[in-house]
């Protein structure tokens, strides 16, 4: 697990200039970051929460929906308007848990992994040109901020949710 411990901050990246252009500065990465996968999913008929919750389903495959209700923080009805097109059109697949049925797992399919695969595919590689450029310091400097831009109250379990995989 990364180290979250803050050294002496230097005041003056807490300077509103430099917190303002910070903040646009994720604004213009996540437009690029999500480009080319909102370009495949339109073509499907397929937004971002598709992609949101084929992404967490593939990285937790048999995750249940109360699970990825948790970690998407959407309404069940929400969850439904997204999942049903994905089973619909083969995606995904639901299977009743053993214990209790009344409890649904979520799996991809292997036409579900060819999508998430493709629609991850230019996101990697925009990453790794990034953290290339950047070097190794850079990134755990980067690591720390996104890790701390995450509510203190999931961060733990995100963490450790992540290191698992």
């Amino acid at each position: 697990m990364v180290d979250i411990k803050s050294g002496p901050v230097n005041p003056l990246f807490l300077r509103e200039k430099d917190l303002r252009q910070g903040i646009e500065l994720l604004f213009y990465a996540y437009r690029d970051f999500t480009t080319d996968p909102d370009r495949m999913l339109s073509e499907k008929g397929f937004g971002r929460a598709h992609h949101r919750a084929i992404h967490f389903i593939g990285r937790n495959n048999g995750i249940s929906v109360t699970e990825l209700l948790g970690i998407l923080r959407i309404t069940k009805q929400s969850l439904s308007r997204v999942l049903s097109p994905l089973v619909r059109q083969g995606y995904v697949k639901q299977v009743k848990g053993t214990n209790d049925r009344r409890q649904r797992h979520l799996y991809l399919t292997e036409k579900g992994f060819e999508l998430e695969r493709k629609l991850s595919e230019p996101q990697r590689a925009r990453v790794a040109r990034a953290y290339r450029a950047a070097g190794a310091e850079a990134v755990e400097g980067y690591r720390k901020v996104l890790i701390g831009l995450i509510n203190e109250i999931d961060r733990l379990d995100i963490l450790n949710s992540i290191d698992k995989r």
